[in-house]
């Protein structure tokens, strides 16, 4: 038997033990069996080779035969990723629906890259221009929102000898280039091998806030644009409509989303929706800036892992033209598990409640591989891409490996509170708990560009809630009545907080989505009223008037007020004033 084929000796799941694949390497992919099957080998031992393999390996046995392929797992970038939903190994699942079927045939196999398409290439350099790893030769126009750039490849460098426009599919050459190795052509499609993270010339600090329209998280605790973020918390708590409203309305350029080991349905939600929501920055659908990777519950639980280092490749190749870029991973802890697996059918020594001991290395080279960067070429330019991963911990406990091991890495933390969602208050993102290292950076930029008293109404108001959980104490032990006037209106105004700001409906057309300007004016009139009354009732004003007043349901109802119509807020302000000072003056 050579070298590139040996055979089947032992099955066990989604592992299967072979030998005499003489030369194979660690991470190198091969097929298994007369099915074709994707495959990886993931430990050498002598003339053992272990294999996990990406599909249902039922029917296998021994003595089938496994092939070499001489290359790692890899992932075509190119055209045509945009508006594209693959699997976890970047098999194109729309693809593969027409030729196969409604339902994945073992072994089958489809470029990533749709080869009847057809794109115009437009070149930017010129003959004779001297160019180098990442220098952008050219634009295809790849959807209404996304120029896609095509780049000399990461390595490789030269002086540009033929380049001009073409029309044709990504296997098409736009470019030849004259190398310290000889001549090369370039065509319109890379190969990359996904566990490699893609080579960046610098990281930089984040700078830039990414909004998301959430007035939770862009209020009190911000992400930046390529900063890491993680959303941990029970079953049925809300983490997938976190992930898919920051997907909606996050303003990076690019979004991969990658759904890990999660229930189809959830995958449909986006598939179905997105075409149809409208980008808040374009008014362009949402898909049109959009990338899925889907492997699905009912998948292989191998696979996993192959999802989650397909999406993040995806979103470095994006990055590294110079784009923002938002990753978000639905669950790693489905991935988690499936490394438990693999790592118990390998007979490895185990580690915290099973996982592996590699665990934690593992999540932390997976989120490192977030960034602000100064990307490849001579142009400098930067790019963003900001990671948030869903953990899902049994019983929505925060002590458990997967959490401990994401907190250890990422800088921001959405603690969902199933409490809060029981009680049908969404996001359930408990103020208490959660935190933002970003904070600093995001208060200083707010300050500056949108208005000098975001900083100060934030704390004010996070100030509030604190304190609120204090004196919610002391309401349990002797009663509301027992507390003084100021803290009992102080009790209404983090209650007005909670309800009319934190709260937020997903599904209304209204209220989904609250821009930067508006959740400053929101909460700038939520203490303003508070203020007011603080005044009257020093004045002599009734705490039951100033708690009871009609202007209150106009609060409540602030938040719908449409985007292009925020002066209603002055009005709604002054109101405020008059009634409260009216109640002075009886």
């Amino acid at each position: 038997m050579n070298g590139n084929r040996g055979e089947v000796v032992k099955v066990s799941g989604p592992l299967v033990i072979a030998r005499g694949l003489a030369g194979a390497r660690m991470y190198e992919m091969v097929r298994v069996g007369e099915a074709n099957l994707f495959g990886e080998i993931i430990e050498i031992k002598g003339d053992d080779y272990s294999i996990q393999v990406y599909e249902e390996t039922e029917g296998i046995g021994p003595g089938q035969p496994v092939t070499r392929t001489g290359e790692p797992l890899s992932v075509e970038l190119g055209p045509g990723l945009i508006r594209s939903i693959y699997d976890g190994v970047q098999r194109p699942l729309n693809t593969l629906a027409q030729d196969f079927g409604e339902y994945i045939v073992r072994g089958a196999e489809r470029p990533a890259l749709d080869r009847s398409s057809t794109w115009d290439f437009k070149p930017v350099a010129k003959a004779g221009d001297k160019v180098e790893s990442g220098d952008i030769l050219g634009t295809v126009q790849e959807s209404n929102l996304v120029v896609h750039k095509i780049m000399v490849p990461p390595g490789r460098s030269g002086v540009v000898k033929k380049i001009g426009p073409v029309t044709g599919n990504v296997d098409s050459e736009v470019a030849v280039i004259e190398g310290s190795d000889g001549p090369f052509g370039i065509t319109m499609v890379q190969r990359w091998p996904v566990r490699d993270p893609r080579p960046v010339a610098r990281k930089l600090m984040p700078v830039d806030p990414m909004t998301t329209g959430q007035r939770v998280i862009d209020m009190f605790f911000p992400v930046a644009k390529g900063g890491t973020a993680c959303v941990p918390g029970p079953f049925g708590s809300g983490k997938t409509v976190v992930q898919h409203q920051l997907a909606k309305w996050a303003d990076a350029e690019i979004v991969v989303y990658v759904g890990c080991g999660e229930r189809g349905n959830e995958m449909t939600d986006v598939l179905m929706e997105f075409p149809h929501l409208k980008d808040p920055a374009s008014g362009e659908p949402l898909m049109e800036r959009t990338v899925l990777v889907a492997n699905t519950s009912n998948m292989p639980v191998a696979a996993r892992e192959a999802s989650v280092f397909t999406g993040i490749t995806i979103a470095e190749y994006f990055r590294d033209m110079g784009y923002s870029v938002a990753l978000m991973a639905d669950s790693t802890s489905r991935w988690a598990e499936a490394m438990r697996e693999i790592s118990g059918r390998l007979e490895e020594m185990p580690g915290e409640e099973g996982y592996p001991a590699y665990l934690g290395s593992r999540i932390a080279g997976f989120y490192e591989r977030a960034g602000n960067v100064v990307c490849l070429g001579s142009d400098k330019r930067s790019g963003a891409l900001s990671l948030i991963g869903a953990v899902s911990p049994p019983g929505g406990d925060l002590s458990e490996p997967v959490v401990q091991a994401t907190l250890r890495v990422v800088k921001v933390f959405w603690g969902l509170d199933d409490k809060l969602a029981f009680s049908r208050h969404f996001p359930a993102i408990n103020w208490l708990t959660s935190y933002s290292l970003y904070q600093d950076m995001v208060d200083k930029s707010s300050d500056e560009h949108l208005d000098a008293l975001w900083s100060t109404n934030r704390k004010r108001a996070m100030g509030m809630l604190q304190r609120e959980a204090e004196l919610e104490e002391l309401v349990r032990l002797v009663g509301i009545d027992a507390l003084p006037y100021d803290d009992r209106l102080l009790l209404h105004g983090a209650k007005i907080i909670r309800e009319d700001f934190l709260h937020q409906n997903a599904f209304d057309d209204r209220d989904t989505y609250t821009s930067l300007k508006k959740q400053f004016m929101l909460l700038k009139m939520i203490l303003h009223y508070y203020d007011e009354a603080k005044t009257a009732m020093t004045g002599g004003a009734p705490l039951d008037s100033l708690i009871g007043m009609k202007v209150l349901d106009d609060i409540a109802r602030a938040k719908l007020i449409p985007e292009d119509d925020l002066g209603q807020f002055a009005v709604l302000e002054k109101r405020i004033t008059e009634t409260i000072r009216g109640l002075t003056r009886q």
